[in-house]
Parts: C-alpha cells; structure tokens; sequence
C-alpha cells in the first residue's frame, strides 16, 4: 500500500482515497470496532490504529473528523474462554450484555472486557466516540433498518447466494429456493429465555414478528419496533451501520478483506439494501508475537491485554511499531529481547527527526504518532540499559541516578522515570532466565577449574576491591589492566581479559556474561562482592 508512493505514508494514500470517493462531506466518519466476546487484544489495535492515522490526515486536509469505535456487545455468547469458568457455557446464546461479570465484580461479561481496552486507549491518549450496540438497539435507533432488510429479505438472500461456489451449495446442502423463502437476516433473543434459540415462523411485512422459542416451545408475536430483541446477522449489521453512522473509511481483518469476505458482502447490501455508498475499506494482516506461546485469540482466552502490552512498551513506541508497517503488512511484537532493537530504532528514529534527516515517509510516521502533548526524550536511556543497570541497583530511581552520575551520563529523566518500571515489568514477568543477581555462596564448583594464574587475578581484584577506588572509571582500567600481559598488543591481550571476565562473571552470578563488569562491580552490594571473591 505504501509503495503506491515513494513519498507518501500509507495513511495519505488512503485518505487521498477517501476524499476521492466522498469529496463533500460536512462530516468524515471513520470507524472501527470489534466484539467483547473475550480478552480483547492488540490485533485489534491495528483496527483503531489504522483509522486513527486515516483520521488523523483527513484533518490534516482541514476536514471535520470523528473517529467512532463500535462495541458490538449484542452478539451472541458464542463459546466460553479458557480464562473463563466453564460454568458459563449455560449462558451461550444470551448476548454479552446479558451475562455477569467473569470475576463477580459487578457489571456485565461484555463490560468486564471493555473497561481494559478503553483504558488503554487513554493510556495511548486515543478519543474514541464509543458506541455500544446493545443500547443502540434497543434505543430503536435501528428500527426502520431492520424493517426495511426484513421487507428485502430475499434479495439479501440472493447477494448472500451470489457470493457462494455452487460446491459450498453442495456440501451445505443448500436448496436456493428453499434458501431464500426461509432466510431471515436477523437473529431474535427470545423473550423466555433470553437466547437466541429461535424459529421465526412469520413476518407480516411490517412489524410483526412470530418466532417459536426453540428450548421453551413456546410462541409469541412482537413488534420490532416496541420489543427490542432484534438484531441483525453480521454482514447486514455491517453495511446497515455504514449507512447510520455515516463512515468513510473503516478496516477490517484478513479474514473480512478477502476476495467474497464480509465487506465484499456488505458492499453489495450497503447498495442494494440500504442504498448508500460502502466506505473506502482498507484490510490489514494480523500482529504476531515473539517470545510468547501461542496465536492471539480472545474468545480463546490466551490473548495478550492491552495492560500487558503497555507494562512493557511506550505508547509511543507502540503507535509507532503499528503506524511505520502499512496494514497489509505482518510484524511482531515482542516480549523477548527483540524489543531492544525496537526501543533503539525509535530513539535513532528521533534523533534523526531533530536533525532533520528522515525522509518525508518517515518523517510523517513520527508525527502521526506523537500527540500535541508528548514530547520526544532529549538523551533516552536505552531499554538495554534500563535492564542492566536496573537489576543491578535492585530499581531504585535513587541509586540509578547516583549511578549515572559516577558514570557521567546525562540521560532524560523522563525515559529513565517510563522505562526503569516497563524494562523491570519485562525482565522479572516475561524473561526471568535473563535475571542477573549476585550468589549467595562461593562458586566451588567452578572455582576447582579455575588454573592457578586465573585464581591470583581474582585474588588481586579482590585486593583492589578492599582500596578506596574514586570512580568507576578507576575500577574499569582495574579490570582490564588485572589479566594484560605488557608484553602484549591491545588485540593480543583480549582474550586474556575476555577469560579474567568470564572468571569473575561465574565467580559472582554464575553466568558466563553479564552486565558491564565495571559497573557492575561498582553498583553491587561490596560486602557480598568481595565474600564471593574470597578464595
């Protein structure tokens, strides 16, 4: 998408698209949107992500601008989570609004999800007009819609025909006829049981609706337009919305971008139904993950939150990761080391920006991500740093800044305050093999393969440990200058002093590598130190 133009992000490209197609409106609604059905997940980001930076140029281009998000929380309960007790599977078929809180606290099943979403939105200082589909339903907002769909319910029928291979007619075993004098493009909450276990028997051409309650028996007549247990099937639901909110753009899934996918569908309803212009649409890939187990999913219940995102990530750096990759394009997230690479590419990123080096594709990536109000870091603490060096001074702000200090390093304060929290939140949660602290006995295992001449040079550090050292720039020439050889070249004496490191690494958290040994050494606590190189 991006590659449409040289010079152009991809959100350009599509607002050009939309201005193209609706050149006159008082009013530029993008939308986006997904189902609380289950822990909702940053897949679903990209739906926000994407209209927002459409949004975002569409105001650019001095165009009024709302960018709505669609709770669609009248859907049927479909199948239970695996981080929901299995107990709720009584509740499949009642919509989500009807179903109690998953943790008892009160609300409903489709507000317990909402509430995390939205508040990450915030956090990413997002404004999204939130609409919630089960008050809009039963406000009637919808009704005449829906009346209108049923009275042309064979034609949908018909397009729904359309987009089906005669070999899907086969293996569904679908009479056309039969098909489309059966096919209703609703489904309906039965008023004795609350789920949609229903047949519906008549329509009158109007209002009226006779259904028989599947689990119950029982039959009854209703008025759509006083009795709202209505809703419609998906693909009208989709084009019918279009229509109501007035939408310019709005995203979808791989799943609805294929060829016959949904918003093919829903194009044709939006026009033949509801007579209105179907959106520019835009499909985007799925965001994978790195060092986590298993696909997003929320109605599977192993999705990774927004909250879990934001303990480890920037808002910036997020918007950014999803706004520099055009929809149609797959990246990961990441939750092992992968993510240094991405603190670091952000911070060039900046840096390049003040200098004015960034081409005008990039350029445009670091401006939509960034709101009025944020700032860019003026020296950033690098995400690697924040994990070194904040284990080594167990996290404390006030140690870290003493540590700086010694090390003559003046980072922002502001990255060291954001990233200290989210580089411990990553170590301690997702990497905990990669924690570094210091043992709690001598290494005697690995002191019996130590060759004499490595012993003496940790026994002359130790010595040195036991002085007064000024600064650890002191200590660094100490710990290179134990294990060199003056007889030496500098390229000769590095496998010497890489050895002596290796020794003392061991000697002190049992690893092979650590952190910067001379800072190390410094920030860690003496008395432990030089009790573990005591031998």
């Amino acid at each position: 998408m991006q590659n449409e133009s040289t010079n152009r992000h991809w959100s350009q490209v599509l607002a050009d698209k939309v201005l193209k197609k609706f050149p006159d409106k008082d009013l530029y609604t993008c939308a986006a949107g997904i189902s609380p059905s289950g822990i909702v997940h940053f897949g679903n980001f990209r739906d926000v992500i994407t209209s927002l930076a459409v949004a975002k140029q569409l105001r650019a281009a001095g165009k009024k601008v709302r960018l709505i998000f669609s709770w669609d929380n009248f859907d049927r309960f479909r199948k239970v989570p695996l981080n929901v007790n299995a107990s709720f599977s009584k509740y499949i078929g009642l919509p989500l609004t009807a179903i109690p809180d998953p943790e008892g606290k009160g609300g409903s099943y489709a507000e317990h999800f909402q509430k995390e979403f939205e508040q990450s939105m915030k956090d990413l200082d997002i404004e999204l007009e939130y609409r919630y589909q089960t008050d809009e339903y039963k406000s009637g907002r919808y009704d005449k819609s829906i009346v209108r769909a049923l009275q042309n319910r064979k034609e949908i029928a018909e397009i729904l025909l359309s987009f089906m291979s005669g070999k899907s007619k086969e293996e569904k075993g679908i009479d056309e006829e039969k098909f489309k004098n059966e096919y209703y493009p609703i489904s309906l909450y039965s008023r004795f049981t609350g789920k949609d276990s229903v047949k519906i028997l008549n329509y009158d051409g109007q209002n009226k609706i006779t259904y028989q309650c599947l689990e119950t028996g029982k039959t009854e007549e209703i008025d759509i337009t006083k009795d709202h247990i209505v809703k419609f099937a998906w693909k009208t639901d989709w084009a019918m919305r279009w229509g109501e909110e007035s939408v310019v753009f709005e995203p979808g899934g791989a799943d609805h971008a294929s060829p016959g996918g949904s918003y093919d569908v829903s194009s044709v309803i939006a026009k033949k139904i509801f007579n209105i212009e179907p959106p520019v649409f835009a499909g985007y890939q799925f965001v994978g993950l790195r060092g986590l187990d298993g696909k997003m999913s929320g109605s599977k219940g192993n999705a990774v939150t927004p909250g879990q995102l934001l303990e480890i990530y920037e808002p910036s750096l997020l918007k950014w990761l999803y706004l520099s990759k055009s929809p149609d394009s797959v990246f990961n997230l990441a939750f092992d080391s992968e993510i240094y690479r991405q603190y670091s590419e952000l911070d060039a990123e900046f840096e390049n920006y003040k200098r004015g080096e960034l081409d005008a594709v990039r350029k445009q990536t670091l401006e939509l991500t960034l709101n009025e109000n944020e700032q860019m870091y003026q020296n950033p603490i690098s995400f690697r740093q924040a994990v070194a060096l904040g284990q080594i001074i167990q996290w404390d702000p006030e140690k870290l800044a003493s540590l700086l200090n010694e090390l003559k390093t003046d980072y922002d304060p502001l990255s060291i305050k954001s990233r200290l929290s989210k580089a411990r939140n990553w170590l301690e949660t997702y990497n905990p093999n990669q924690m570094i602290s210091l043992r709690e006995e001598i290494n005697k295992e690995y002191l019996e393969k130590m060759e004499p001449q490595a012993v003496e040079h940790i026994r002359t550090l130790k010595r040195s440990l036991e002085k007064d050292i000024p600064s650890v720039e002191s200590l660094e020439e100490t710990v290179y200058g134990i294990p060199k050889d003056a007889s030496l070249d500098l390229k000769a004496n590095m496998p010497l002093q890489k050895s002596f490191f290796k020794d003392v690494y061991n000697l002190l958290i049992g690893k092979d590598q650590g952190p910067r040994l001379a800072t190390f050494i410094w920030a860690a606590d003496r008395k432990k130190v030089l009790k573990l190189l005591d031998i």
